[in-house]
This record gives C-alpha cells, sequence and structure tokens, in this order.
C-alpha cells in the first residue's frame, strides 16, 4: 500500500546538527501535507514541522529558526534540517504523510534522534 521509511537519525551532541528524510513509496498519487512528529519518553507525540504540496509551512515554536522542513514532491521526500540541537530534541521522531488517495494519514516506523549534554 504506502510506506514512510525515515533515515539520519543518530547521536549527536548539543549544539550539533542532524538531517532527517522520509521516503514515501507505494500507490501514491498525490501527498497533501507531510510532517515531523516526535515523542520523548513519558510524553505524548509532537508536531514538529509540516508542509503543504504548495510549500507552506509550520513548526513548533520550541524549534523555530532551528529547524527547517523541505520536500521534493517529485520524489516524495521530506527533509527535516535540525541546527543548534538541544538535549530536550531527544525523542523518537516519526514522518508522518497525508495521501489524498486515502483521505488517510501514514507513519513511518521512527527514528531515534539523541542529543547529549
Amino acid at each position: 500500500q504506502v510506506q514512510l521509511v525515515e533515515s539520519g537519525g543518530g547521536l549527536v551532541q548539543a549544539g550539533g546538527s542532524l538531517r532527517l528524510s522520509c521516503v514515501a513509496s507505494g500507490n501514491i498519487l498525490r501527498i497533501n501535507y507531510m510532517g515531523w512528529y516526535r515523542q520523548a519518553p513519558g510524553k505524548q507525540r509532537e508536531l514538529v514541522a509540516r508542509i503543504d504540496s504548495g510549500g507552506d509551512t509550520n513548526y513548533a515554536d520550541s524549534v523555530k529558526g532551528r529547524f527547517t522542513i523541505s520536500r521534493d514532491n517529485a520524489k516524495n521526500t521530506v527533509n527535516l534540517q535540525m541546527n543548534t540541537l538541544k538535549p530536550e530534541d531527544t525523542a523518537v521522531y516519526y514522518c508522518n504523510a497525508h495521501i489524498l488517495l486515502y483521505r488517510n494519514e501514514f507513519w513511518g516506523q521512527g527514528t531515534q534522534v539523541t542529543v547529549s549534554s
């Protein structure tokens, strides 16, 4: 059906950078919005950033000015450039996409981001 596969997580020191990527594959005609969520231990999953098919973006206040989301519609990919990382950014990051064909959202398996102080 539809698969979302993330890559790019890892361990980094505070102040460092990471770039997450997500590729959507399967029976996809058009993706409405794509985004990144994260879930830290003991906390609810929260929106980090989202981008629609026209390129409009929105970010969580906690990452504004540090993270940048981008997408390539032709390749069904979404990226998250994360700069000036903080220990509180430590979480499992999930890719999310709303596929118009199914009028439904799909999720990736998650990728761990750990920021050491």
